[in-house]
């Protein structure tokens, strides 16, 4: 964050531009001033305000991990009118940057234990930051599996990452997809990401698990990984879509007593469980 003025953004250049599906797509971001980028630094759960001038800004996590220095990358579906103006931007453009803001996954708490990720759709940005800063320290951590699910199968994202991750053997990926979403090439599992989960029954003995998707896939979520055995606490989430600011001046991402962007985004759902339902 620049320390001068918290609402001064960084100048960014865009590297490169990764079309991830026909509305999504990735940026990698490197600094216009090399001395800012040796200086910056954030913890994997973060996220910032990517600006496009005279159009405004709108809120990402970082989807890439602390642990690959010299760029960030932000991925985002093409919705509205900043990040309809941010798909309109190629290689080479400059755009603002604000942050990191926010908590972080507590990723050293876990070593020595098994991990679950589970994401559905547009959600496993936020989860790759996490993915990549345990693999690139792999030997800190137990077993690690990830479930992924989309609507179609064109709605699946990082799908070269998916490729690498299925053909590691310190990883048990699991891909689904909706009911009706598959192609006849599609060799993974069909079904709500709940469904296959509870199906797939994950051990929960030692085992932190990261939930990331819509809501509706989150709300069906949690029951089963309550039945199978897993604590509130040990239960992580991020709520970053209710974020404006950044900086807990807006008010919009008050929820009772806590501001999402100053007390967040990461959660558990023992936290989550204490707060009004209005989430």
């Amino acid at each position: 964050m620049n320390a001068d003025d918290i609402f001064k953004p960084y100048l960014m250049k865009i590297e490169r531009v990764t079309e991830e599906t026909p509305d999504v797509k990735t940026l990698r971001l490197v600094f216009l001033d090399e001395q800012e980028g040796k200086d910056f630094t954030f913890r994997t759960g973060q996220f910032g305000e990517y600006s496009v001038f005279g159009e405004g800004e709108c809120t990402f996590c970082i989807a890439s991990p602390p642990t690959r220095q010299g760029y960030i990358e932000c991925t985002f579906r093409k919705a509205g009118r900043v990040t309809s103006a941010l798909a309109d931007l190629e290689a080479g453009e400059t755009i603002g940057f604000r942050g990191p803001y926010g908590n972080v996954f507590p990723v050293a708490d876990w070593e020595g234990k098994n991990l679950l990720f589970i994401a559905g759709g547009i959600a496993l940005p936020p989860m790759r930051s996490v993915i990549w800063n345990i693999l690139d320290r792999r030997d800190r951590y137990r077993e690690i599996t990830i479930v992924y699910g989309a609507r179609t199968v064109a709605d699946l994202v990082y799908k070269p990452e998916l490729d690498e991750w299925a053909g590691r053997s310190d990883i048990q990926l699991i891909t689904t997809v909706d009911p009706g979403g598959e192609t006849p090439e599609w060799k993974g599992k069909i079904g709500f990401v709940p469904a296959v989960l509870d199906k797939a029954s994950p051990s929960s003995r030692d085992t932190v698990a990261v939930v990331c998707g819509p809501p509706v896939m989150i709300k069906f979520t949690f029951p089963v990984l309550a039945r199978l055995g897993f604590a509130p606490e040990n239960i992580f989430t991020t709520l970053e879509n209710r974020m404006k600011c950044g900086v807990g001046k807006c008010g919009r991402c008050n929820v009772g007593k806590l501001f999402v962007c100053k007390d967040g985004p990461v959660f558990t759902f023992a936290q989550l469980q204490q707060m009004p339902q209005e989430y």
